[in-house]
């Protein structure tokens, strides 16, 4: 893992800081997890995510920027219409 790619990750991340965005997540055995909620902190190592409290039974979920570069968890940024604005998976 290159950490210019964690660092250039948190970067990207840090700008969407307030903003509302989409998970998916490897739940294991084949599972895909899909939540949303708002970006509420970055971290050195990891990201907090504030969920939507209607759709979801935990309040807050945190993320390392390794799982976005082994594509366990794929986060996809929303502006206000709803429409994707930016997706980040590393190939």
């Amino acid at each position: 893992m290159s950490k210019n790619s964690l660092s250039e990750i948190k970067r990207s991340l840090e700008t969407h800081v307030g903003a509302k965005i989409m998970l998916k997540a490897n739940g294991g055995r084949k599972k895909t997890i899909e939540r949303t909620g708002v970006l509420e902190e970055t971290y050195p190592s990891v990201f907090i995510v504030k969920l939507d409290q209607e759709q979801h039974a935990f309040k807050r979920v945190s993320y390392s920027y390794a799982d976005i570069l082994t594509e366990s968890v794929e986060v996809t940024v929303c502006n206000d219409e709803g429409q994707v604005k930016i997706t980040y998976i590393e190939h």
